[in-house]
């Protein structure tokens, strides 16, 4: 009998053997981060499985973005076992399969789920030449594994992993300290390992979870009231019943979903509906102008993140205020997902960054029990943070009960999306700072007032979007992680004596996690303020930031900068601009150096970014810089250009004309260097480049015009 993958996996019986060590290359719990995840889900079966074919299965609880971590995965499994890239397949993040890693953020990846595979496979590797040396009553010594074998090097034979465990898995324990493959005889990590999923991307391909397509699948729409506090007043329905394929209209309070057996006819009823059904629109919004002011009179909370000397501003200081407005993700496809509802079990297909957290927030919603429940991530739309893509499973899950034994599609449209997604908070960073007599920063003062930069799920209804419209309520989302408000708040340089205070309010606007939460202002405040006091002590800006580091590594950065740009050759009309920033004050170290123009038409334009980053191990050196390009090119954009803008009762910004982003014309010639370290632990990478690089842009613009940009984005000073 042919026994398929599915039964291969489920297959109950377990190899369990132990194993000495070698002390060699060997990490612990401590030293490495042995993550809590794992000590969830410690046997190696969690996280590894051998199929009938010889191939090895990984389990991984993290999702794909777009930042290449199935590929990495891969690579760092495969390493471990010596063998092929594609001898080994990634499982992306599913209840009931998966480890629980939480959610796909804070750049940890890298630094936590590739780590904890790479851990199973080296236990694994392990296992399967002790168990071979048993089984076969041969020298442990005399076996290696190679291209998914068990080599014999005495005499050449080779045994398969499934013949070696006879179609069982091992259970065994992934222990404390594990030996890894020695460094030096690396053949797949720190190399250029091409993605499997870019071919199928362009050429179109299904891979998207806006691809997924099931036989007699129903359409979804959901119709958006116009402001966050509007109530339904008014509902008619018959005309967009009368439409031939509709199947449902289903209203409870100011929930209101629609199903059709045709996805025109879907969007259709919606049109309708939106036309015909009356909301109250209370104006609870204040102007898109006045947001600086108002979010300082409704602070409510403060902390002090750190205090260190004593603060002395009797000589003359500089002092600065910088804004950041709100930005949305604005991702590329609307969110959207799929559900299906058996009359007992639920299943949904969602590109959700947690689909643990969705699983258990979905549950509360709908007083269903988890053990009925199934979320399966699939990619979606690139997007680092927290969108839109929770609340669609969570809406589709709402009428998927209402319609069971059909697979329910429901899309969101780009002005569901740019309206309703939670967006990353406005802030305000106030500094102040002198120097003493040899030109160093003497005295640091730093306050920002900011929103909380999360309130995602958490296996929690409160913070899905259709909960307070589908039970009536008027209960908004926590105010979630307030410490993502001042991520890198806190300098990276040796500065003897600081203040940082962080100001909480709970804002007019739906606010979540945004690529590097805080730590965009932050960094763009802090390393524009660095430019200003560089300015005052007379020195040049590259030098002034040397002056006052210690970490080599950091210092490094900043010497391969300014080796990238020794040669650049400055018409009268152009500036160059340099920031640095080390990620968290804990992750990756990223320097930026922009180049700018203003062109005949007064317009500043960026011709040049440079960028280089230190984020020790690499596993795959062309994911590190499509990432580190990406958030380059991401936060120019930011910078340049984007800005959620309301009135006293919605959002405006609902399309790309109202919110524009970079496009292709836009992006500037780019080189991105990285300084390998691959005798030192990785770390995350994903977010390090949003805050330098914004800098980097305004104080090239200082440069090249003598005018300082405090207030994003730039648009709002020049013409971009």
């Amino acid at each position: 009998m042919k026994i398929t993958r599915r039964t291969f996996i489920k297959n109950t019986g377990y190899v369990a053997i132990g194993f000495s060590m070698i002390p060699e290359t060997v990490l612990s719990y401590e030293s490495c981060g042995f993550e809590e995840v794992i000590m969830q889900d410690p046997r190696v079966k969690d996280w590894f499985q051998v199929l009938e074919d010889g191939r090895i299965l990984i389990f991984t609880g993290k999702m794909e973005l777009g930042q290449g971590i199935r590929i990495a995965i891969a690579q760092v499994a495969a390493e471990e076992l010596n063998m092929d890239i594609d001898q080994v397949e990634v499982h992306l993040a599913e209840t009931k399969t998966t480890p629980n890693e939480g959610y796909t953020a804070g750049s940890r990846s890298i630094t936590q789920s590739a780590m904890n595979v790479r851990k199973a496979a080296a236990t694994a590797a392990d296992i399967l030449l002790e168990t071979a040396s048993e089984k076969y009553n041969l020298q442990k010594q005399s076996l290696i594994l190679q291209k998914g074998k068990i080599l014999n090097k005495e005499n050449g034979k080779a045994y398969s992993f499934p013949e070696v465990l006879q179609g069982k898995q091992i259970e065994a324990a992934i222990p404390s300290e594990i030996k890894l493959k020695r460094k030096s005889e690396y053949q797949l990590v720190g190399t250029p390992v091409p993605r499997k999923d870019i071919l199928k991307m362009v050429t179109g391909e299904p891979v998207y979870v806006q691809d997924l397509r099931f036989p007699d699948m129903i359409h979804a729409r959901v119709i958006r009231p116009p402001a966050y506090n509007s109530v339904l007043e008014e509902f008619k329905p018959e005309k967009a019943e009368k439409l031939s394929t509709i199947i449902n209209i289903i209203r409870k309070n100011n929930f209101i979903g629609i199903l059709a057996g045709d996805e025109y006819q879907a969007q259709k009823a919606k049109e309708i509906l939106e036309r015909d059904c009356k909301w109250s629109v209370p104006a609870s919004l204040p102007q898109t102008d006045a947001w600086k002011d108002y979010i300082k009179e409704i602070s409510s909370k403060s902390e002090n993140v750190e205090s260190t000397g004593n603060l002395n501003f009797r000589d003359n200081s500089v002092k600065a205020f910088y804004s950041k407005p709100y930005i949305m993700h604005g991702s590329i496809g609307p969110s959207c997902a799929v559900g299906f509802f058996d009359g007992d079990k639920l299943q949904i297909w969602t590109h959700s960054q947690g689909v643990y957290p969705l699983q258990g927030a979905v549950a509360d919603l709908l007083n269903i029990n988890e053990g009925k429940m199934q979320v399966t991530g699939v990619p979606g739309s690139g997007c680092y943070g927290h969108n839109a893509a929770d609340d669609v499973s969570a809406e589709v899950a709402i009428l998927a009960l209402e319609n069971p034994g059909k697979h329910i599609r429901l899309q969101w449209s780009r002005s569901d999306e740019h309206g309703w997604e939670p967006y990353g908070s406005a802030m305000l960073m106030e500094l102040e700072g002198n120097l003493d007599k040899n030109g160093k920063i003497n005295n640091w003062k730093y306050e920002l007032w900011s929103d909380t930069h999360s309130t995602r799920p958490g296996g929690r209804k409160e913070n899905l979007l259709p909960t307070s419209y589908y039970e009536g309520t008027r209960t908004g989302p926590s105010q979630g992680y307030l410490g993502g408000a001042y991520r890198n708040a806190q300098p990276y340089y040796t500065i003897q004596n600081k203040k940082i205070d962080a100001h909480f309010f709970e804002g007019p606007l739906r606010v979540s996690a945004l690529r590097s939460l805080g730590a965009y202002a932050n960094i763009f405040a802090i390393e524009s303020f660095m430019d200003e006091l560089a300015e005052k002590a007379g020195k040049d800006p590259l030098e002034f930031r040397l002056d006052h580091l210690t970490d080599q590594r950091a210092i490094d950065i900043l010497n391969k900068l300014k080796e990238m740009t020794s040669n650049l050759h400055l018409a009268g009309n152009e500036g160059l601009g340099f920031a640095f920033s080390r990620y968290k004050n804990t992750d990756s170290y990223f320097g930026a150096a922009v180049k700018v123009s203003r062109e005949k038409d007064q317009r500043i334009r960026i011709k040049n970014m440079w960028g280089v980053i230190d984020s020790g191990e690499v596993i795959n050196p062309d994911g590190l810089k499509n990432q580190t390009e990406g958030g380059m090119i991401q936060s120019a954009s930011w910078t340049m250009m984007e800005e959620v803008k309301f009135d006293k009762t919605h959002v405006t910004s609902l399309d790309w004309q109202d919110y524009p982003i970079f496009r292709i014309a836009n992006i500037p010639h780019m080189e991105v260097q990285i300084i390998d370290r691959p005798y030192e632990p990785p770390l995350g990478a994903g977010e390090a480049a949003q805050g330098a690089t914004s800098a980097a842009i305004v104080n090239a613009i200082y440069a090249a015009t003598g005018q300082r940009v405090r207030d994003l984005p730039v648009k709002k000073t020049f013409s971009v």
